[in-house]
């Protein structure tokens, strides 16, 4: 794939970065990341991997737009409410950059069909918002061998990490889903709607240092913050050997649905 002059005026700022370039932003234009969820987190998932140029942008998401959504899905405008988050979210993306592919799936991930949805991109975003989705994404990316960023949002927390076939996975570090009700959905405990874009940010960032293939994604590292009092800390990730799904002796071998849905994020208890 060679730029085009357009091309190089767009994406100039990029191009003019050392550990770019010319031929980073090539795979930048080749890549495809698929983003589970266009809300708070695959909102600004979306907008910065459609300006960085991303070639082919998946997005699913069985929902439609909300007036509740807008405080912090900056995807959607107020137009937009009662059209199909999906359908939405294509519409900004292609103003943005008219270079991006976009294909839709209006649904939700169920056992059955993510391994198909998955199997061609090359990152996936998860920007979901309960732990049934995010166990069975983990699952699938693991069992597929596809990477993926992994991220949650409540009240002014954020946590994130990427799994990278043969490192720790998501259930390497939480195991399976809380007990029902043990946790509080963003609906119930709320939601600093600018956290979702700090998350989503990164979020955005993993996926383009991947296609790019420099720097040190958050690989074996659990990355959490606070924007209340604005502090970040990181936590060493470890491979668990007896994960049951990327273990040595794995006992999940094919998908299953968990039960839905809860809110996703483990609460931090800030030092």
């Amino acid at each position: 794939m060679s730029l085009n002059d357009e091309q190089i005026e767009r994406y100039s700022r990029h191009i003019i970065l050392k550990d770019i370039g010319v031929e980073g932003q090539e795979k930048i234009l080749a890549g495809k990341v698929l983003i589970l969820g266009t809300g708070g987190l695959g909102a600004p998932v979306a907008l910065y991997l459609a300006a960085a140029g991303v070639g082919t942008l998946g997005l699913a998401d069985p929902d439609h737009v909300e007036l509740s959504n807008l405080q912090r899905q900056v995807i959607h405008f107020a137009p937009d409410v009662g059209k199909p988050k999906v359908v939405s979210a294509s519409e900004k993306i292609q103003a943005i950059n008219p270079d991006i592919q976009v294909i839709t799936y209006q649904t939700r991930v169920f056992a059955d069909t993510i391994a198909g949805i998955i199997k061609d991109y090359d990152f996936i975003i998860d920007g979901t918002d309960n732990f049934a989705a995010k166990f069975l994404i983990n699952d699938a990316c693991v069992l597929g061998a596809k990477p993926f960023s992994h991220g949650g949002i409540l009240r002014f927390d954020g946590q994130t990490m990427t799994y990278q076939p043969g490192h720790a996975c998501y259930r390497c570090l939480f195991g399976g889903p809380p007990p029902k009700g043990a946790v509080p959905s963003c609906s119930q405990a709320g939601i600093l709607g600018a956290v979702a874009g700090m998350l989503g940010t990164i979020q955005a960032a993993e996926a383009l240092r991947f296609l790019i293939g420099k720097g040190e994604l958050l690989t074996d590292r659990l990355l959490i913050f606070n924007a209340l009092d604005m502090k970040f800390r990181e936590v060493t990730v470890r491979k668990n050997p007896r994960c049951p799904v990327c273990g040595k002796n794995p006992s999940i071998k094919t998908l299953v649905d968990e039960e839905p849905p809860v809110c996703d994020l483990k609460h931090q208890k800030r030092s």
